[in-house]
């Protein structure tokens, strides 16, 4: 069994490769919900849904997320009224709302529920909540300001400097069951190239999570989202800096060095391997950026064999 923590685009992308040198029934998929929150009634949980929609080549690849041929019918409707439609949900997209607030009304737990979508789109791998407890998101701005994570991602474009990052709920939450069970089991755990502080950061929040993964440390492959020093997609460079670490391998190496024995780097960072050696993480170089499926492939080989 092959583990994965999991993010939003990056984790999917990296997914879509795995699945092509892993039977997909061997693959356990642990994804964050720090991001979670709820627009216009709706419970919505984006990085399950991006996780779903790319593994069952239904995504949006313009975007990385939503669905592919959507329509905005809805969201125009509610403008119409003056509604705020900042959060964007397509129309295909809200019906994955609808059903999953829906049963979570009728007393069903969030990793049946995903189960059963997960099912719905035929996906293959086991993807499971990282908690049925709520876990969530929470960056305090420089100017004092809290908001929660689809806010600051949003809402605000991610383009504010943040003082702090907090993970409400997490210190008390239990990992969803069977999570410490395929930790055991598992070949290989990877760190997906999430961002490490708030897509990884949740799912690690967990108090059962983080001690699991230091005991089982030495099959925990983490990939540096952070190529050259920049992030490829999203905020991570940025946040790291502002958060007081280095933004490069070396900061995420820090970052993850209880969890994680090895760090996979991109060839761009070759040069900083000795540093993140300095840190007790091995590091392993290969091109990471995965800007066609095949290379996708080619890094999904490369983490499960180091």
């Amino acid at each position: 069994m092959i583990v994965v923590l999991a993010g939003g685009t990056g984790a999917a992308k990296f997914l879509c490769g795995l699945v092509q040198v892993v039977n997909r029934e061997d693959i356990y998929v642990v994804g964050n919900t720090g991001d979670d929150a709820v627009f216009f009634g709706l419970h919505i949980s984006p990085d399950l849904d991006t996780i779903c929609y790319t593994l069952a080549g239904e995504v949006n690849s313009a975007t990385g997320w939503g669905l592919a041929n959507e329509t905005w019918h809805a969201m125009d409707t509610v403008a119409r009224y003056g509604g705020d439609t900042w959060f964007h949900l397509g129309d295909r997209d809200l019906g994955t709302h609808l059903y999953r607030t829906a049963r979570l009304r009728e007393g069903a737990q969030l990793s049946a529920v995903t189960e059963e979508i997960a099912e719905a789109w035929q996906i293959g791998v086991d993807l499971v909540p990282m908690s049925d407890y709520p876990v969530r998101t929470y960056l305090e701005l420089l100017d004092g300001t809290e908001v929660p994570f689809q806010d600051y991602f949003v809402k605000l474009r991610h383009s504010v400097p943040v003082e702090s990052v907090t993970f409400r709920g997490a210190s008390q939450a239990q990992p969803t069951n069977g999570i410490l069970e395929a930790f055991s089991a598992a070949e290989r755990i990877i760190l997906a190239p999430s961002n490490p502080i708030v897509s990884i950061g949740p799912i690690l929040a967990i108090p059962a999570v983080r001690n699991a993964l230091e005991k089982y440390r030495d099959k925990v492959r983490a990939i540096s989202p952070i190529v050259a020093g920049a992030a490829l997609k999203g905020p991570a460079d940025r946040l790291l800096r502002e958060l007081g670490h280095e933004a490069s391998v070396v900061g995420v190496a820090g970052l993850l060095a209880d969890v994680a024995d090895t760090l996979v780097i991109d060839e761009q960072d070759a040069a900083l391997a000795k540093s993140v050696s300095g840190l007790d993480v091995k590091p392993v170089v290969t091109n990471t950026v995965m800007s066609t499926p095949e290379l996708a492939k080619k890094l999904a080989s490369v983490v499960i064999d180091c």
